[in-house]
């Protein structure tokens, strides 16, 4: 109820609606009533709210109005049109589409036609002068509705209409006659009866009621939940639902359905990109179970439709100033705009869509930067194929989606996901594919079609989810039942690799090897912007980023190779240098003798011995990275994590002693192991608390670390060494550590080196302004943070019950891979705020992996941190976030 009792409005015209009700009216009522106020040719119709949808999840029952105010709408469609709702002499039939929000492509459910029914098929039959236009629609109404509404399997309607197509020796459905059609639709009847236990419903309102309530429903389809959690859409924004009087494109060869985007999704090149089908209704162009005609062939086959559409393009690309992705009827010659929303686009258009926009004078930099995001700029890092071995391609189809791919080949969803769990690479091999293949598509690396085009279901959904993929590869005769295809009379039987190119659509037989993309050598310092066109836009926006930014960016890296890759990757400075891999190798020996040392002496010993590599080490990286600050953590692992596993040396110390042999050292180290097994080492003995308790082990590692700096110093270089200290849960212990630490540092002579802590213990989240009275910065250790804060370990719990908890929506996203706002979040929005409470000029960062996470990235900036710090491969990705966070000051979502 609204305000004072009033009835809630549920349901809009498009004439009452814009583009900017998408959170009410979700993106495809919001455009159509766009469309519709620019006055372009739309189906008259309305929009039921989200509101109503998520009011009737809750309840399971319509909420109060809705039925009246649909009834209210459809009086006024009926009287607009002329026409009532399945008048058995002239039959009004319309739409009933979902569209939320967020733009899920196939997720959800369409029924067109509504409103035929035993009657008025003979109404539109007569009306339309077309009889077998009025039959295939009224079995296009029986299956869809069937399918969507009442859950008769979809593969039983499929198999009728093969068996229809056999029995007349047709190859398509266009060659099914009337009559044909007219069987058709009583074995759909039949079909339907068998799996509902009722006739198909042939009142008109029932229709349209059950149709919008199935619309609700499949908001939480699996396909559709399962979407939403990759493309990390929340789920509890509801969909609309659009009833929009019918078009038709099914009504012969002056009629058709097409889809059309103002440049080309996959390159971002401008032109005219589409796919065209003649006498068909739209979902035959998405679901590719007819290959199209490039939309460039509707000049020849409609030149005055053509050229509407290419007009009506040129207004919807300048009006939203963006790519636009349009669907599009012909109607017996006269065209009518169905949707319009912002097209997805591969990851290298993005770039190259938005800067072209730029000088175009449509948009300022700072929104080409909300254009793009960091997944993308990732994706563009990935490695694309190495042809110069000229390898023999098998095939060649449309290249929908860029990319390298390899991988087994698998013919079926399910099985996909299945091998894919396994750790094998997949490619996921389809005629076409439909909204349930989602589970196998996300799975796959790649997916490879030999039906449809660049706007395919396929198509769509890859390039949304970054996937490699190639469609309407139509040499290739594919059999999902016998798990094959074959092409030129050869057999690729599941489980053969095969490699698919998603920027020139070739598929190879084998794994082709690969070399690293333009972008990652632009970042490296090998390829110039001038280059590439890529490469170009990549700079110049990345470029602006790093102009626009407040937070620094910072690399974790440990060896001077590191810290140098970082360097030329942007980084500006150092986050975390992980002490403890400088223990490896062949430097091991020297630790199992610091543990199995029984008196000082001993201990001082392999404390030496150490010192002079520690040192080496941090001059290397001191000089990587020189006039740029280098946060070095102390050891942090607990000791036993540097010796053999517990298991491995029983077994050697058993076999020895059954051999008769000497297993002296071997029998040292199982003690030694035993004694320092730990339950649970996450919280035992470690970071402060194993300085703390192993004399000089940390003495040895702060002077190691501030000679390095006098050495480098002395070679002429700025160094800016950091000392941070892990685990701090109490002041007392970072007092204690500081000050011996500034006693060593004095003695070697260097002076200014900042010392801090990680904050990655709940404890010292919470006493913050006790902790900063004794450090000069933070950096939040995010990773055991969170798993300090949940009370649980990544390396347990990820492969045990994280995809349980994904599953139920527990966990949006692994709080691991993006923080956890709510919780781990708060912790660290209280440590910022107490810890500048009591020091004011305390510097923080975040050196977890969450530092190069796009979506962390941005809370960082919002809680005020100075840096952020992540793997050398994430500094261009962190960079672009940082500057997309100063700048997204507006409120609107980037997705």
């Amino acid at each position: 109820m609204g305000a004072g009792g009033s009835v809630n409005k549920y349901v809009y015209e498009f004439t009452e609606g814009n583009k900017d009700l998408k959170d009410l009216l979700g993106g495809k009522g919001a455009n159509l009533a766009e469309m519709t106020n620019l006055g372009l040719p739309v189906p008259p119709g309305f929009t039921i709210t989200t509101e109503a949808c998520k009011a009737y999840l809750a309840t399971g029952e319509e909420p109060e109005g809705l039925p009246e105010q649909i009834a209210d709408s459809l009086a006024r469609l009926e009287s607009s049109m002329g026409k009532r709702l399945g008048d058995p002499s002239d039959p009004l039939l319309v739409s009933v589409r979902s569209g939320a929000k967020f733009s899920m492509p196939g997720m959800m459910e369409t029924v067109l036609n509504v409103g035929l029914n035993d009657r008025s098929v003979d109404g539109l039959a007569q009306q339309s002068g077309n009889e077998r236009f009025a039959w295939d629609s009224y079995r296009r109404l029986i299956q869809m509705f069937g399918k969507t509404v009442c859950d008769v399997p979809g593969e039983e309607f499929e198999h009728a209409l093969e068996e229809a197509k056999k029995a007349k020796q047709a190859t398509s459905d266009l060659d099914l006659d009337a009559s044909d059609l007219r069987q058709l639709v009583d074995v759909f009847k039949t079909l339907f009866a068998k799996h509902t236990g009722r006739e198909f419903p042939q009142e008109p309102r029932d229709q349209l009621d059950l149709a919008i309530r199935a619309v609700f429903e499949s908001w939480n389809a699996d396909r559709a939940v399962l979407y939403r959690r990759q493309e990390r859409i929340p789920a509890d924004l509801g969909t609309a639902v659009n009833v929009v009087a019918m078009v038709f494109g099914n009504l012969g060869s002056d009629s058709g359905t097409g889809v059309a985007f103002t440049r080309d999704p996959a390159t971002g090149a401008p032109g005219v990109y589409g796919d065209y089908l003649a006498n068909a209704q739209g979902e035959d162009v998405v679901a590719g179970i007819r290959n199209t005609v490039p939309l460039q062939d509707l000049e020849r086959l409609d030149k005055a439709s053509y050229d509407e559409l290419m007009s009506i393009m040129a207004r919807l690309e300048g009006h939203y100033r963006d790519l636009c992705d349009i669907e599009f009827t012909i109607e017996r010659g006269k065209l009518w705009m169905l949707q319009t929303r912002v097209g997805k686009r591969t990851a290298a258009a993005a770039f190259i869509i938005a800067s072209q926009l730029v000088d175009e004078g449509l948009i300022d930099l700072d929104e080409a930067l909300q254009r793009v995001n960091g997944a993308q700029l990732a994706q563009l890092t990935f490695p694309r194929f190495d042809l110069s071995g000229e390898p023999e391609a098998l095939a060649k189809g449309i290249a929908a989606s860029p990319g390298a791919a390899y991988g087994k080949a698998v013919f079926d969803s399910a099985r996909a996901a299945e091998v894919a769990a396994g750790g094998e690479p997949v490619i996921l091999v389809r005629r076409e594919t439909n909204p349930d293949d989602l589970p196998g598509m996300i799975a796959a690396q790649g997916i490879l079609t030999s039906r449809g085009g660049k706007t395919s279901h396929a198509a769509v959904v890859a390039r949304g989810m970054g996937k490699t993929c190639v469609c309407g590869a139509d040499d290739l005769e594919v059999d999902v039942v016998s798990g094959k295809f074959t092409v030129d009379g050869r057999t690729v039987d599941e489980g053969d690799v095969i490699s698919i190119d998603g920027t020139s659509g070739c598929v190879y037989l084998g794994e082709v090897p690969v070399r690293p993309s333009l972008v990652v050598r632009y970042f490296e310092g090998d390829v110039s912007p001038d280059d590439d066109a890529l490469v170009a836009a990549v700079h110049r926006l990345v470029t602006h980023a790093d102009a626009a930014r407040r937070l620094r960016v910072r690399a974790n890296a440990d060896t001077g190779e590191d810290a140098a890759r970082a360097r030329r990757f942007g980084a500006e400075g150092i986050g975390l240098c992980r002490t403890e891999h400088m223990f490896l190798g062949d430097r091991r020996e020297l630790v199992e003798r610091l543990i199995l040392a029984r008196t000082d002496e001993e201990r001082q010993a392999a404390l030496d011995g150490l010192m002079p590599l520690q040192r080496a080490d941090f001059v290397e990286i001191f000089q990587a990275m020189d006039g740029l600050p280098v946060t070095v953590r102390l050891i942090d692992p607990p000791l036993h994590e540097f010796l053999p596993a517990l298991e491995d040396l029983a077994v050697r110390v058993a076999v020895a002693h059954e051999r008769g042999e000497d297993a002296g050292k071997d029998e040292a180290l199982l003690a030694a192991v035993r004694r320092m097994h730990e339950q649970n080492p996450m919280l035992g003995l470690r970071g402060v608390r194993l300085g703390l308790v192993i004399p000089g082990l940390f003495a040895m590692q702060v002077r190691a670390i501030a000679e390095a700096a006098a050495e480098c110093a002395r070679q002429g270089g700025t160094p800016r060494p950091e000392i941070m200290v892990p685990l701090v849960g109490a002041v007392q212990e970072l007092e204690t550590v500081r000050a011996e630490a500034e006693r060593i540092v004095a003695e070697a002579g260097v002076s200014g080196i900042p010392i801090g802590t990680m904050i990655e213990v709940p404890r010292a989240a919470l006493t913050a302004d006790q902790i900063a009275e004794a450090a000069d910065f933070f950096s939040f250790g995010t990773n055991d943070l969170t798993q300090m804060g949940w009370g649980f370990s990544r390396d347990d719990v990820e492969g045990a019950f994280f995809p349980r908890y994904l599953e139920l929506g527990i966990f949006g996203v692994s709080p691991f891979e993006s923080i956890d706002r709510d919780g781990i979040g708060r912790l660290v929005r209280i440590a910022v705020d107490e810890g500048r409470t009591a020091r004011p000029d305390l510097k923080i960062g975040v050196c977890g992996e969450h530092g190069g996470d796009p979506e962390s990235v941005h809370f960082f900036e919002d809680a005020g941190l100075d840096y952020v710090s992540c793997s050398p491969f994430r500094v261009p990705v962190a960079r672009l976030e940082a500057g997309r966070a100063a700048v997204h000051s507006d409120g609107s979502d980037s997705r």
